[in-house]
């Protein structure tokens, strides 16, 4: 199927007013010190950090093998920092580990999708603690926001108007000069313009090639991109962005922090792994060597413990304004009883109508706290869940119940704004 490859970038608005700055591509102060490293041959790592659209074999790999064909004398290697169905709010915290300590040139943030249900000012939050944290360790790094497009957003940027996840992440782009690419806002023009078939099945036979004539298949979900179409317009919008910057001055520039626009962002966010000191009971320690599940996740988190009975807890004490654990959701876990300053918060389930399988998570336990020491208490509890009923909410049968049975919580580290208290 031919692609429309018509001038992505010669409109300044689209389906616009001024006051959305609904645009494609926003250069502010681009990448200087990205194309400066180009001039050199050097090596370049690009991060890709976000969620599932990123983690996909599409529009990451698609851009990576474009920078190295378009800067042969460069050498390219991609830190790939996207997680399925997580946001900045998670992202925030696990930064340093999956992107700073592998000492970024250049880092894509792209949350827009999973955000879209948060707070404007959680985005701030955990956007702004992202871009003040990066840059209070690596200065020279770039940094490039870029928007997928998913559901109801379609409409949305049709209608002149910016979802509310990208006008928040907007804001902080202008504070603080920094590039963003609206992939989605050229995914809407073709669809108003019946060129684009949003969401629908790729055809499987001659018949429905030919009933869709010259339109493109954009997704079968309406939020992961298939790679010939959807994620081949994503390429094709970063590609055109870094053609417009690549005529801005390359030189070094280090960025120097000024005023946030919160100043309860996360710039302190930090992830802690689990000690043994923390937890109560019979929890048990799973080697990456010989146990699937931690191997899985070895990557991500920086270890997996495992408890399930009744008894098990997880015990400690921060000074800080916001605490949650960095934890696994899967078919045999189950819910966890959580106090925080001697406050009981309820039950709060670790399986959900998508636990079919294992996936990462974060139980948030306490936000926009009082920055002084507050302490948790999080223990197993071991009222059995109606697992059956949950699946069905999300159209899933249990056909293998074996796989189902247990009350297992998997934590891995506590994701804290703010510092331990021994």
């Amino acid at each position: 199927m031919k692609l429309f490859t018509a001038a992505v970038f010669a409109f300044a608005t689209l389906f616009a007013s001024a006051a959305t700055n609904l645009i494609e591509f926003a250069p502010r102060g681009g990448v200087p010190n990205f194309f400066a490293k180009i001039q050199n041959t050097g090596e370049i790592r690009v991060a890709y950090f976000g969620g599932s659209i990123t983690a996909a074999d599409g529009w990451r790999p698609k851009t990576l093998k474009w920078f190295q064909q378009e800067f042969p004398r460069a050498r390219f290697s991609e830190i790939n920092a996207a997680i399925g169905g997580t946001g900045s709010d998670l992202g925030v915290f696990r930064l340093q580990h999956d992107v700073l300590d592998f000492q970024p040139d250049l880092v894509f943030v792209e949350f827009a999708v999973n955000d879209g249900g948060a707070a404007r000012e959680q985005i701030h939050r955990a956007m702004e603690g992202i871009v003040r944290q990066t840059w209070r360790t690596f200065p020279e790094c770039d940094i490039c926001f870029v928007y997928t497009i998913a559901g109801n957003m379609l409409e949305t940027q049709q209608a002149g108007k910016l979802p509310r996840s990208i006008e928040a992440m907007e804001e902080l782009a202008t504070h603080y000069n920094i590039p963003s690419i609206n992939f989605g806002l050229e995914v809407a023009r073709l669809e108003k313009e019946g060129k684009l078939v949003f969401k629908a099945p790729k055809p499987t036979n001659d018949v429905q090639r030919a009933a869709l004539a010259d339109k493109m298949i954009f997704s079968s979900d309406a939020v992961h991109p298939h790679a010939d179409t959807g994620h081949e317009l994503y390429r094709q919008a970063v590609a055109g962005a870094f053609e417009q910057m690549r005529s801005m001055p390359a030189k070094s520039v280090k960025r120097v922090l000024g005023a946030p626009v919160r100043t309860d962002n996360f710039e302190n966010a930090k992830m802690f792994p689990l000690r043994r000191e923390f937890l109560k009971g019979n929890w048990q320690q799973m080697d990456a060597a010989t146990n699937n599940l931690a191997k899985s996740f070895s990557k991500r988190m920086p270890g997996v413990w495992r408890a399930g009975e009744a008894g098990d807890s997880l015990e400690f004490k921060f000074r800080g304004t916001a605490v949650s654990i960095y934890d696994l959701l899967g078919p045999d876990c189950g819910q966890l009883r959580v106090v925080l300053d001697g406050k009981d918060l309820g039950l709060k389930p670790r399986f959900d109508q998508y636990c079919t399988y294992h996936r990462l998570g974060s139980l948030w336990v306490g936000a926009n706290l009082t920055n002084s020491v507050h302490v948790v208490k999080i223990s197993v509890d071991t009222t059995p869940l109606d697992k059956a009923a949950i699946l069905a909410r999300g159209n899933e049968k249990i056909t293998r119940p074996e796989k189902f049975v247990g009350h297992n919580w998997y934590a891995g580290a506590l994701l804290i704004d703010g510092d331990l208290v021994p």
